[in-house]
Parts: structure tokens; C-alpha cells; sequence
């Protein structure tokens, strides 16, 4: 996070990374995502000093295209989420079984 950065955005950094963990992303990647959406809000809402024009300009928020990329939309979480999370319950067999067997391995 920028030096002078608020409390509230700390957290926001922190709950972003933390959710893109438990989805199966790397620590990195996770770090990446969280940077970036942290960032477009600071420059949303005027904190930061520049600002590209899709920072402010863009009609959805960073949050609203998080969502829809988070698996919730019609067609659920993508077959990397499924397997990803199945490979951290340790679900057997998992790399032999498509997207909708991995979605009842997993209750979903």
C-alpha cells in the first residue's frame, strides 16, 4: 500500500488479498489483484494524486466486475476455482473429473 494510506483502505487491501487466497490464487497474484482494486477505488474517489481515465471514467465499479468474475454469475465458478479449491479439501480423484463433477465433489 502508498505511504499515507488510510485505515480503511489498509483493510480493504487486506480482505481483497485474503479472498483471492481462498480462491485459489497465488500470494502474488493475490497481492496483484488487491493492489489494483485498492488503487482504482483510491482513484474513484479522489485520494490519489493521478488517475487514468478508466479510474474514473468507468461506469462499473471494481467491486461489481470482481463479482461477476468471482463465479457467481450464470454459469457458477470456472473449472481452475473448482479444482483448485477440490485440491485444497484433498478431494480424491479430481484431476480425472470434469466441471460438473467437480461442482458435487464439492457441494456445490
Amino acid at each position: 500500500m502508498p505511504r499515507g494510506s488510510s485505515p480503511k483502505r489498509e483493510r480493504q487491501y487486506e480482505h481483497i488479498k485474503e479472498s483471492a487466497e481462498d480462491r485459489g490464487e497465488s500470494t502474488g497474484r493475490a497481492k496483484e489483484i488487491a493492489a489494483r482494486t485498492v488503487n482504482k477505488e483510491r482513484a474513484r474517489s479522489g485520494e490519489s494524486k493521478t488517475a487514468s481515465r478508466t479510474s474514473t471514467k468507468d461506469n462499473m465499479s471494481s467491486g461489481e466486475r470482481g463479482g461477476r468474475r468471482s463465479g457467481k454469475g450464470a454459469q457458477g465458478p470456472t473449472y481452475g476455482q473448482l479444482y483448485e479449491e477440490a485440491k485444497r479439501r484433498g478431494v480424491e480423484g479430481r484431476s480425472s473429473m470434469n466441471k460438473g463433477q467437480l461442482q458435487r465433489a464439492l457441494g456445490k
